[in-house]
Order: C-alpha cells, then structure tokens, then sequence
C-alpha cells in the first residue's frame, strides 16, 4: 500500500479521488474539467505530484497518490 501525503502531512485520498477534486477541497470552489474555477475565480494554485508540476489540465485525469504538494501563489516583494 504506497502512503499518501498533501503538503508534508499524511492523507488518505477517497476512492477515485483525483487531483482536481483535491484542488476544488482546498480551494473551495468547483472546477470545469480544464481545471479553472466554474466561477471564473483566479485560482493561483499550482500542484506538483512527487515532484512533478501537474498541467491544470490533467488535473481532472490524474489519481490523487504519492506526494501531492499544493503550491498557492502570493503577491508581494
């Protein structure tokens, strides 16, 4: 059984559950199947699978597993 885990803490992901659904959780706010907010909401997020930068596009085809970092961007400097 391979250990999954969303920003360093332990997780366990619900059957089926993809990165999209993960993303629209943490955000609140539902996702079209490219991966932008229904709402038309700037999302500002980015998620990475075991290191890897998944397109928003696959959000909605890529299996919540391994090590999910969910990365929002913040304005400042």
């Amino acid at each position: 059984m391979s250990t999954t885990t969303l920003n360093g803490e332990g997780y366990t992901p619900a059957a089926g559950e993809m990165v999209a659904d993960l993303v629209a959780k943490h955000t609140g706010h539902a996702l079209n199947d490219d991966g932008t907010a229904a709402d038309g909401t700037r999302l500002g997020i980015a998620v990475a699978v075991d290191g890897a930068v998944i397109p928003r596009a696959k959000w909605a085809s890529t299996p919540v597993t391994g090590a999910i970092d969910i990365v929002t961007a913040v304005q400042g400097g």
